[in-house]
């Protein structure tokens, strides 16, 4: 197979970093986890942090043996996989290599593509850049907008609708608007406890 095939297999991967930290948002926050942040992404996001990550072609590939043999080298036993956009690629074959080796998975998504792999927590943060595909939403563990807009409290509430009734529902300061709404975002959950806050504690505490 061209390595173009083993892509489109899901047994080659572009990954654009893979390093060993502290989960900093949403339910696992304060976990240590092994984040695998693949290359490539079509949603745009005009806020992105990571916008040198959509260019997949800018990275290395690698087998997804390779990927799990750098991940095992770290005493936790947690990857959350990330990207760009990971739903691009057929996530069925690197999640259940890493299963068998004992890892408990998340995937942080737009869901923009549809939905494949074995995670124990999915994390959708759909935005408004490209629709999500509806495969997300029966597998959603997580709801976490980010809110960069006044008009980003309906968006969440749109969604929230379509998602199962035990996910759980966050929302989340993008960071360099979190002074401006970051209180309206305590009023909110005050006055709607279905919903949560999540932060990003990784840069209040500079961690990468």
């Amino acid at each position: 197979m061209s390595t173009q095939e083993q892509v489109a297999a899901g047994l080659q991967l572009p990954v654009m970093e893979a390093f060993y930290t502290i989960q900093g948002e949403g339910r696992f926050t304060g976990h240590p986890a092994y984040f695998i942040r693949l290359g490539g992404c079509d949603v745009g996001c005009v806020w992105c942090d990571v916008k040198e990550s959509w260019e997949a072609g800018k990275w290395p590939v690698l087998s997804i043996e390779k990927i799990v043999d750098e991940a095992l080298k770290f005493p936790g036993r947690l990857v959350v996989i990330t990207g760009g956009e990971p739903l691009m690629y057929d996530l069925g074959p690197l999640t259940k290599l890493l299963k068998e080796k004992g890892f408990t998975l998340n995937i942080e998504t737009s869901g923009a593509h549809p939905f494949s792999g074995n995670f124990d927590w999915v994390c959708f943060s759909p935005k408004k850049f490209k629709k999500p595909d509806p495969s997300i939403y029966a597998v959603a563990d997580e709801l976490k907008v980010v809110v960069y807009h006044h008009s980003d409290f309906a968006f969440a509430e749109e969604h929230a609708k379509l998602v199962r009734t035990t996910c759980e529902l966050r929302l989340q300061p993008e960071w360099s608007k979190a002074s401006k709404y970051t209180p309206e975002i305590i009023e909110y959950v005050k006055n709607r406890p279905n919903w949560k806050i999540s932060l990003q504690t990784h840069k209040f505490m500079d961690i990468p």
